[in-house]
């Protein structure tokens, strides 16, 4: 309940020092992200500033990472645009209503799924998703910013092939002003992220492309150049505010609240974890969950909207130096001071500035090195990543969901088709390993198969069908051995399906057998009692050998005009002891 008690003991004037710094650092970082998230979010700039305060405080109190910074995130930012402009128009005082009401609901689901220790459903979101889902919000921030970045008349809200579509239209009226900030503010990002990494390039470019903006206003003139800005920000502590808990307004923010939960879940557990592997230190995904969850909750008292596990300030945050988890609140209070100080100067801010800054953003997001190596490694993947991309530039809401669901489909359908394998015994005699024919002839009463995969309802159908097949194309095989160490579990239709397949042996005039089965599926035939059918007789455990054991149960006949011998015990006697003659 109080995990900051877990290391608080270790704060000293070693630590302090060094996580001061590190919030520093981190609260220069956040002062144009802040702004810009908020931007796309369609909230005033300040609320992204706000986002980066409270929530960020709460979370590393109360979250298991030492070294997450919670704030606005681009993907939550966009996710809150989408889901609230149909309700509202964005900057108003009723879209900041619904998007405060958005934001303490996804806290409460947060707080929720931490508590009753369900961390383990970020597990179902498959990297593949996340990544086409980033690519398409990234393309959603660059869509929204074409109006700001050129100068062209686009109603804020379009949707993205739409607004394509107007900007193709208006390509004479493209402002040859306003693109000339945005392309200088653009180009001088990249080259400071190239050549000086260690200096914020948010802050460099968003001063270059105000120096610009400056120089052509004092050139040619407002009237001309029509260069608009962002406004000076108010400088104070973030305002106390209240969600709007009406019905209509919680029936209006449940889907989105659910959506944007499981999507900042995913981002601050990803980040966390992706941190804790350098830092080596051990991350609780229960207690993170409920440390957003508060963070989101009381936030959304303190006018800040819906916030995530920030990689660039986590990443930053790290590298930075911090020991402990006060880095994150020193960075709070170092940002407030900054406001106080700065708030003014954002009148001097053009729009063009900041959209050349969200076009790095989003340049920035897309992970160009895993889109081009998922071709390479699986088409159901690439197939995934596709429609969760595309989806999202539809509907962002339903484009994660549609990813997941397939990525979901994709993954029982191979686990519903395990596969059968025909093995027999490893030639060399010394050894009780099975391997695959490699031209090997078979045993003409006797099937050796290896199963990979569980057997569960999914699997039940495929399974029948390839037993069938087998029964069918090869009667004289009555005998079925089955290498079971790849079978993890059986539910209740694998359990009768097993049943079913020994009776039908039975029938035959054969046996099933299963060599090294499990013995949590063994225990599992035992409590139904489909052991009964089965036989614990049929079980054979490691370091035995079950063709020796059913030889004596094979036709004497077929055995002794047989030229395969595929065991060397045909190479001995018949099944009825008879020595061979030769």
């Amino acid at each position: 309940m109080l995990p900051f008690l877990r290391w608080w003991p270790s704060v000293n004037g070693s630590t302090t020092r060094d996580d001061a710094m590190a919030g520093l650092t981190g609260a220069l970082i956040v002062l144009p992200q802040g702004v810009a998230f908020a931007t796309i979010a369609g909230m005033p700039p300040e609320y992204g500033l706000y986002a980066a305060m409270m929530p960020a405080i709460i979370a590393a109190l109360f979250g298991s990472s030492w070294h997450l910074v919670s704030g606005p995130t681009t993907a939550i930012s966009i996710a809150v645009f989408a889901s609230v402009s149909p309700f509202a128009h964005p900057g108003t005082p009723e879209f900041i209503s619904l998007v405060l009401t958005l934001t303490f609901m996804t806290g409460v689901f947060q707080l929720i799924l931490g508590l009753a220790r369900m961390g383990v459903l970020v597990n179902f979101i498959s990297h593949t998703v996340v990544i086409g889902f980033t690519a398409g919000a990234a393309m959603l921030i660059a869509g929204s910013q074409i109006k700001n970045f050129f100068g062209v008349s686009i109603p804020r809200g379009t949707p993205f092939f739409e607004i394509l579509s107007l900007f193709v239209q208006h390509l004479q009226d493209i402002n040859p002003y306003v693109t000339a900030v945005s392309v200088i503010t653009l180009a001088s990002g990249i080259l400071v992220k190239r050549f000086m990494p260690k200096f914020p390039y948010m802050i460099a470019a968003m001063l270059v492309g105000s120096f610009a903006a400056l120089f052509l206003n004092a050139r040619y003139g407002v009237e001309a150049t029509h260069i608009k800005t962002v406004g000076a920000l108010p400088s104070g502590l973030p305002p106390l505010s209240s969600p709007d808990f009406s019905f209509g307004a919680l029936n209006q923010m449940l889907f989105p609240s659910l959506i944007i939960t499981m999507l900042a879940l995913t981002e601050a557990v990803s980040i966390s974890r992706a941190v804790a592997t350098k830092s080596g230190q051990h991350i609780d995904g229960n207690q993170e969950f409920v440390g957003q969850g508060l963070s989101n909750v009381i936030g959304s008292f303190f006018s800040s909207y819906a916030s995530s596990g920030s990689f660039n300030r986590s990443g930053v945050n790290y590298a930075a130096g911090a020991r402990t988890p006060l880095a994150a609140v020193f960075a709070s209070v170092f940002l407030l001071i900054i406001l106080l100080l700065v708030a003014p100067l954002a009148a001097y801010l053009p729009d063009a500035a900041m959209a050349g800054i969200l076009f790095l953003v989003a340049w920035s997001l897309i992970d160009f090195h895993h889109i081009s190596l998922l071709p390479k490694i699986s088409r159901q993947e690439t197939i995934v990543l596709w429609v969760t991309l595309i989806g999202t530039l539809v509907d962002l809401e339903k484009g994660i969901f549609f990813g997941i669901a397939l990525s979901l489909v994709f993954y029982l359908y191979r686990t519903s088709r395990p596969a059968l394998e025909p093995v027999l015994p490893d030639p060399d005699p010394a050894s009780y390993h099975y391997t695959p024919l490699d031209g090997r002839s078979e045993c003409p009463q006797i099937k050796m198969m290896r199963v990979n995969g569980s057997i569960f309802f999914g699997a039940v159908a495929h399974l029948q069908q390839q037993l069938q097949e087998i029964e069918e194309s090869e009667p004289e095989r009555k005998h079925l051995v089955v290498m079971a160490s790849g079978i993890n579990f059986v539910d209740l239709a694998g359990a009768e399906f097993l049943a079913e397949a020994a009776r039908q042996r039975r029938k035959m005039g054969g046996t099933l057998s299963f060599y090294r089965m499990k013995n949590s599926l063994a225990e599992t035939l035992k409590r139904g009692h489909f052991m009964e059918d089965v036989g614990e007789e049929n079980l054979f455990p490691a370091k035995t050998r079950p063709a020796e054991i059913l030889y004596p149960k094979l036709d004497n006949e077929i055995c002794r005009n047989c030229t395969v011998r595929a065991f060397p015990i045909c190479h001995q006697h018949l099944p009825n002891g008879e020595p061979r003659s030769s």
